[in-house]
């Protein structure tokens, strides 16, 4: 399992976790929203009022309505991101990771506006009138690179795993456990259990279950959020503070978080940002495609609401909670993960200054410190002479070795700061920084409700990421339909049910490093894509307000349209 991360970290650092992909996805935001005229900011409100159903028509093909469309495409984003990513982003970056976050997404309002556009544009309407949609679509009929189109219905299946199925289950069970005391096991087949009865209705029952979950899920999150924050209210404008001047300086050493450089706090801040809201990634697309509507620029325009309510509202309220509360520097018992736990050739202390300094260089990948080969002795759980050892980016301390549930006596084989896999199956314990869901759960204890905070994040994740889930195997369905046909969906939905189960135990951390992965594999055919039509996507957009301006000519409308 560890040499299967390291090959997946070392994958993600020359893909989502380099510079050159954060450039590519903000510049070609930055482009749209510019060659547009910004129109993330000057629509807006014409947007919300599309939602409202203000300017529907009778007799509008389509399967959903524009709030179903838009439900069921948030359901896919409002996810395991908006509270495990975010508490993830600020553990690897600081609070600086949150400023860019917020940029992320004002940016992707634009590049999502485009994508969902262009990909209703060219949607297909099957025998039966059932629509199918999405970016394999416009490559296709427009862009005649059916060989693109592949590319990227095969990254959208990949995707469906590495986004909407397995970190949903993962940290679904992680805080069920943590709360309730439920087994991974069980919360996996049970959860399996009902998305497999949710997924085999279709794009219709989807749409019914999102537009009722989204809406009450949210409110529920944001009360318990606003409730922590409320109650941490003197750390409200320190945080906010911290958020903007960590930007360009980077995040110093602080209690037990070991500090975080500019670059590390942007490009985590970008790619969980784009984790959360999936601008350019083109997944939204494929259900804003099913939307009832003739104009596809109206369709963008609901779809440019998303990373606005997904990431500038709903994950700015989770990194104030977890700042305000002042967790994120904090470590706390914890049960270590093997891939998250690294030891150390000698004894560090993080109060002496340049031993703190030879930490940080080492987490920041500049200094490798040397790492622990041999054995540990190990009595009653405690280890003799024991070396440094970092778990999550932090010193553990008071470190336990378990094995069957007792502490375990007897030595314990180290090869290169790892466990070596001729020993037994341990279990660590010990007090470390927290980071992904365990982290925003212990955050929503700090308020008024206490211990019941806590469960407003379970729930909350619960139906957060059981939503996510759901969505996901919709797109994933879609891809598969284009790839080899509608019988086949079935097969690939019991595959996505049956990995969903397996993905409630495995490693968090294996987890998230391939779903950065993956993520990147999709959004590259669709940004190449969406930059080919730019030309066709400002001449949809003009087109639609000069029909607007004769369809409804005492409306105000928020462009001067050239006749």
């Amino acid at each position: 399992m560890q040499q299967l991360n390291d090959f997946l970290v070392t994958i993600d650092g020359y893909l989502g976790g380099s510079q050159w992909f954060v450039f590519l996805l903000l510049g070609t935001g930055l482009f749209f929203t510019i060659y547009l005229g910004f129109p993330q900011f000057r629509f807006m409100g014409h947007a919300t009022r599309i939602v409202r159903g203000r300017y529907d028509h009778e007799g509008d093909s389509g399967d959903t309505s524009h709030f179903q469309a838009l439900t069921t495409a948030l359901s896919g984003t409002v996810g395991t991101g908006n509270i495990a990513g975010v508490a993830l982003a600020i553990h690897l970056g600081g609070p600086a990771a949150i400023f860019w976050m917020i940029v992320t997404a004002a940016i992707g309002m634009c590049t999502k506006f485009v994508e969902v556009t262009l990909s209703h544009k060219y949607r297909e309407f099957a025998k039966d009138g059932s629509v199918s949609g999405g970016p394999m679509y416009y490559m296709k009929n427009k862009l005649k690179m059916p060989w693109l189109a592949a590319i990227f219905s095969i990254a959208t299946i990949v995707c469906t795993f590495g986004t909407g199925s397995l970190p949903q289950i993962n940290s679904i069970s992680n805080a069920v456990y943590a709360t309730f005391g439920v087994k991974h096991i069980i919360t996996g087949a049970i959860l399996a259990v009902l998305l497999a009865f949710v997924i085999i209705g279709g794009i219709k029952r989807i749409a019914k279950v999102t537009e009722k979950l989204v809406p009450s899920m949210a409110l529920i999150y944001v009360i318990g959020a606003l409730a922590v924050i409320i109650t941490n209210y003197q750390n409200i404008i320190p945080s906010l503070g911290a958020i903007i001047t960590d930007v360009f300086t980077g995040t110093a050493a602080t209690g037990g978080f070991l500090g975080a450089g500019f670059a590390f706090a942007f490009n985590r801040g970008v790619n969980r940002g784009l984790y959360s809201n999936e601008a350019g990634q083109g997944s939204a697309a494929i259900a804003h495609a099913a939307a009832r509507t003739k104009e596809p620029v109206s369709e963008g325009l609901v779809a440019l609401l998303e990373p606005f309510i997904d990431t500038i509202i709903i994950c700015t309220l989770t990194g104030l909670v977890l700042l305000s509360s002042g967790v994120w520097k904090e470590k706390y018992d914890n049960t270590f993960q093997m891939t998250d736990m690294e030891i150390l050739a000698g004894h560090y202390d993080e109060t002496d200054a340049a031993d703190k300094q030879a930490l940080i260089l080492h987490l920041r990948n500049k200094e490798s410190l040397p790492l622990f080969n041999g054995t540990l002795n190990i009595t009653d759980g405690k280890v003799e002479d024991q070396p440094s050892i970092i778990h999550a980016r932090s010193l553990a301390e008071d470190v336990v070795f378990y094995l069957d549930y007792k502490p375990y006596t007897g030595p314990v084989k180290i090869t290169e700061g790892g466990l070596d896999r001729s020993n037994p199956e341990f279990r660590i314990d010990g007090k470390s920084l927290l980071h992904s869901a365990p982290l925003t759960t212990v955050a929503f204890t700090k308020s008024f409700f206490g211990e019941w905070g806590k469960y407003i994040v379970s729930i909350g994740l619960l139906l957060f990421a059981f939503s996510t889930a759901i969505s996901w195997s919709y797109y994933g369905g879609r891809a598969v339909t284009y790839l080899w046909g509608v019988k086949y969906v079935m097969y690939y939905r019991i595959v996505y049910v049956i990995l969903f189960f397996l993905a409630s135990f495995i490693d968090t951390t294996l987890i998230w490093t391939f779903s950065g992965i993956a993520i990147v594999f999709m959004a590259l055919p669709n940004l190449f894509g969406i930059l080919m039509l730019h030309r066709d996507m400002k001449q949809t957009l003009q087109q639609y307000w000069k029909s607007f301006r004769k369809a409804h000519p005492d409306e105000d409308i928020p462009v001067r349209v050239r006749e």
